[in-house]
């Protein structure tokens, strides 16, 4: 029984050993492992940290890279204004030298002229004291050889001297009245010739056709349209003539009026970016076109005033200044001959001390009539002159527009230099060309025969005026009575027109039936 206890107290001994050191052994080994699993997690994050630091450093190079840049490139556009400003300043510094010299030229030629005033006021002093003395000793020869009274002998002495100043006096006159007209021609000629060369335009005519482009040759068909009905209704509601040929990717229109052309060009590019091409899409397109258009011309009359510098224009005189873009007088464009006019009138004005705003008013408005004079019966200086004195402009500006064309005398000095840059303007190389003037005025006068006749609604010369096309009032004209109207309107035509080759004259009376569903 002993033995069984000690037995199992010595295997229970044994067992609690045993289990001390498997736990001590299994301990140390987690340990070891935790120990070495802490050291790859530090090694880790050592190399992350490393990893870290230097990306830090690449983007820190990276960024002090560019900023690098941004300051070198920043440097050099520095650099490159400070070079074309001291191009400027030496460009500034030439120009007040060459002034500095003329003005000393100018000096030196008025001490030169005002010495030679001296000297002839010297030599005017000398003569007086020699003619004192030949009166004197006349008046002593006189007592002794004569017997007249001193009175009477001052008084033949006085005729005397007086015919002989009189002689003199007007040869001096005229001497300086030669030496001032040749200064003044001179200056003149200076202010002409400076305000010609600061006034830069391009030398070109107006032309009566305008291109729109096509996306491709197939869009022609589709304008075109079925046995031409969609090209027969756009020039029925534009009124010019649509030319389709050969050209690639282009069609031409081609009309005396300038207006009507950019009323057709912009309703056929809003035809051809729809799609949809057919004639009663093209009378809408027009109607909107023709809306937007009067919007078109006053934003162009503002912005003209804008760049003219003249403020305070009538919102009519605007809309006017506007219309004139679309006016041409001997090829030149209305609106640019008026902003040229406005420059070299202005430029002209500064020279003289004069008011330049007025100047450049007056230039900008001196051609304003032509916005209607083919509405308004007589020239266009009166018609602007009108129109300015309706629209409160002041009596200097509606007096020099009066007289510009020399109609009515000058009432100032602005009358006289809107004259002379009116004439430097129409002059210019390349400015107008007569044979366009003249074909203009021959198809506005083929127009309005036609109107002159009742129940013409409105009528169209195209075919560069060759055919006129007049859309009548259905309801006054029937179809009998539009076959006489295109007879007495051929009679019209041949009795009060010069013209080469025959000319077509179509009336177009169409009955149109319109009803609403809702």
């Amino acid at each position: 029984m002993l033995t069984i206890i000690a037995t199992s107290i010595v295997v229970a001994l044994l067992a609690v050993f045993t289990g001390y050191f498997l736990r001590k052994s299994i301990a140390e080994k987690k340990i070891q492992a935790a120990e070495t699993q802490a050291e790859q997690i530090l090694e880790q994050a050592r190399k992350n940290a490393l990893d870290k630091r230097r990306e830090g450093e690449l983007e820190a190079k990276d960024l002090l890279y560019r900023i690098r840049q941004d300051f070198e490139k920043e440097t050099k556009d520095r650099r490159l204004e400070m070079v074309n400003m001291e191009k400027r300043l030496t460009q500034k510094e030439e120009n007040i030298d060459r002034r500095v010299d003329l003005l000393e030229k100018k000096e030196k030629d008025i001490e030169a002229k005002y010495e030679g005033t001296r000297k002839q006021e010297e030599s005017l002093k000398t003569k007086e004291t020699h003619l004192y003395a030949l009166i004197d000793e006349e008046k002593e020869r006189l007592q002794k050889i004569s017997s007249l009274s001193a009175q009477e002998a001052k008084q033949i002495l006085l005729s005397r001297l007086n015919e002989e100043l009189d002689i003199e006096k007007a040869t001096l006159i005229k001497k300086h009245e030669e030496e001032l007209r040749d200064i003044l021609d001179k200056k003149a000629r200076e202010i002409l010739s400076l305000a010609i060369q600061r006034c830069a335009t391009e030398h070109t005519v107006e032309s009566t056709v305008s291109v729109v482009t096509l996306p491709n040759d197939e869009m022609k068909g589709r304008i075109i349209g079925r046995e031409g009905r969609n090209i027969r209704a756009l020039e029925t509601a534009i009124g010019v003539d649509v030319i389709i040929d050969d050209t690639p990717e282009a069609i031409t229109l081609s009309g005396f009026d300038a207006t009507r052309r950019e009323i057709a060009r912009l309703s056929l590019e809003k035809l051809i970016a729809d799609g949809r091409i057919h004639p009663g899409r093209i009378e809408e397109v027009v109607e909107k076109t023709k809306k937007e258009m009067d919007d078109k011309i006053r934003e162009e009359g503002e912005r003209v005033a804008f760049e003219a510098g003249t403020s305070g224009l009538h919102p009519e005189i605007i809309k006017l200044l506007g219309r004139l873009k679309y006016r041409t007088s001997f090829g030149q464009n209305a609106l640019q001959h008026s902003k040229e006019v406005s420059f070299l009138l202005a430029t002209i004005a500064s020279e003289l001390k004069l008011d330049f705003k007025l100047a450049r008013r007056i230039g900008l408005l001196h051609d304003i009539g032509k916005a209607v004079d083919h509405q308004i019966e007589g020239t266009h200086a009166k018609i602007g002159a009108d129109l300015a004195r309706r629209y409160n402009e002041s009596p200097t500006v509606v007096a020099a527009i009066e007289a510009h064309h020399e109609e009515a005398e000058p009432q100032s000095i602005y009358g006289v230099l809107v004259i002379a840059a009116d004439a430097i303007s129409a002059s210019r190389p390349g400015a107008r060309r007569e044979t366009l003037e003249t074909y203009v005025k021959r198809l506005e006068k083929l127009e309005s025969i036609a109107n002159l006749f009742k129940g013409v609604e409105k009528s169209y010369a195209i075919q560069a005026g060759r055919e006129i096309r007049i859309v009548v009032q259905p309801e006054k004209i029937s179809d009998a009575e539009a076959i006489n109207l295109a007879r007495d309107i051929r009679k019209k035509i041949e009795e009060g027109m010069e013209y080469p080759g025959q000319i077509k004259v179509t009336v177009i009376r169409e009955t149109r039936a319109i009803e609403y569903a809702k």
